[in-house]
């Protein structure tokens, strides 16, 4: 909103010394999402960064080493409200993520929309963050010589209708397109966890079937993105607000599945790697779970 504020002050006060050449310099560079993005290693060392990291506070955790000689699909679950685990993650310069993946770049990929508004997308770009794009995705992944990671938060919008306290409901039965990707392209998947991320903050009831879901779906579908009623605490009280609850966020990197490149997959192949790809995924919680202290009863539930 500031950013498009900004925008529409520049030119209802005709500053077009200002907005012509900037809007001119955007038309040459809409493609940049797509083509690896524009990070800044200043913009991700802010101190606020670490603030935001400790808050939390985020940790990462690697179960096992990564090769930086192959390209991989981080698999990124749950959606949450917020996804603090992944940015803090892999768009800040505070996570550990070099030490323990050293020689690899983590790319994380969201929504093609938020790139459409003037000023907020060199912003974004400048944390490390790409678009969500086939396109996006295959230009991250078509590295020669390995050492880059597309990060994908596979449950998408839809999943963060559903990101409340205790749930642990994924939207991933229906979502093969970066299983077909990985194929092409010969990136190993990886199944990652980030256990806390749907304490962060509490949704209105919004059960299958209720009215407010409903609407909240049929926006989903016009806008491209969720709008979940959620509430938290506020900045000098704990009662009410939308400052986010400072439950430890813990992402847990799993186990890599090798995968063979595959030029034309068939669906067959699309659809047994896919398996793979859930079997591991629930491997990953169950094996993690009680570190986190989820109670032994609770368990994914795929949809």
């Amino acid at each position: 909103q500031v950013c498009l504020g900004v925008i529409v002050f520049l030119i209802i006060y005709n500053y077009w010394f200002l907005y012509i050449p900037y809007l001119t310099w955007l038309y040459f560079d809409w493609q940049t999402p797509e083509q690896g993005g524009r990070r800044s290693d200043w913009v991700r060392s802010w101190t606020i960064w670490r603030y935001f990291k400790d808050y939390f506070p985020i940790h990462l955790i690697k179960t096992w080493d990564l090769n930086p000689s192959h390209n991989y699909i981080f698999g990124f679950h749950p959606h949450g409200v917020l996804v603090a685990g992944a940015f803090g993650n892999f768009c800040t310069n505070y996570s550990n993520f070099k030490e323990l993946f050293p020689g690899l770049t983590a790319y994380l990929h969201v929504l093609p929309f938020w790139f459409r508004c003037p000023l907020f997308r060199e912003y974004l770009m400048s944390s490390g963050p790409v678009s969500v794009s086939r396109r996006s995705v295959c230009h991250v992944l078509s590295k020669e010589g390995g050492g880059n990671i597309s990060v994908i938060v596979l449950g998408g919008a839809e999943e963060s209708l559903d990101a409340h306290p205790g749930k642990f409901t994924l939207f991933i039965r229906q979502r093969k397109g970066f299983v077909k990707i990985a194929l092409t392209h010969g990136a190993y998947l990886v199944p990652v966890f980030s256990f806390g991320e749907n304490e962060l903050f509490k949704q209105v009831s919004n059960p299958e079937g209720s009215w407010l879901r409903t609407v909240q779906e049929k926006l989903q579908k016009i806008m491209g993105f969720a709008l979940p009623l959620f509430h938290a605490r506020g900045i000098f009280q704990y009662n009410f607000g939308l400052m986010p609850y400072r439950k430890p966020i813990h992402t847990v990197v799993g186990r890599p599945i090798p995968v063979h490149q595959t030029l034309h997959p068939t669906p067959e192949q699309v659809e047994e790697l896919h398996q793979t790809y859930m079997e591991e995924l629930r491997k990953l919680f169950e094996e993690h779970k009680g570190k986190y202290g989820i109670p032994e009863n609770e368990t994914l539930i795929f949809r």
